[in-house]
């Protein structure tokens, strides 16, 4: 009898290039086992199970998420800038031109 097997695909992403990694894996694997298996753990040092965030399809998933066929395993990279205070900043640039501060 031979096993079942999925295809998933684990992508990531930097902002000039992406890594994408398809995979095929038995039925009952983990967002974990997807990413050990890619070989981009290895390649990319930075990345860790314990403290990188993951999504599948854009929704955040913990490492041990099942996964389903056609699923898309992402790595997320630490943001660089919190995104609150640069929409802050961009706030108040926009107020400051309005009232002719800035040109």
């Amino acid at each position: 009898m031979s096993e079942e097997i999925i295809t998933v695909e684990v992508v990531y992403a930097f902002a000039e290039r992406q890594e994408i990694i398809p995979l095929r894996l038995p039925v009952g694997s983990r967002l974990e086992d997807a990413v050990q298996a890619s070989g981009l753990l290895q390649k990319y040092p930075e990345i860790d199970l314990a403290k990188t965030k993951f999504g599948i399809f854009s929704k955040l998933a913990k490492p041990d998420a099942l996964l389903r066929e056609k699923d898309r395993v992402e790595i997320y990279r630490p943001l660089i800038a919190d995104p609150k205070e640069v929409r802050k900043q961009r706030a108040a640039e926009g107020k400051a031109m309005k009232k002719g501060e800035a040109a």
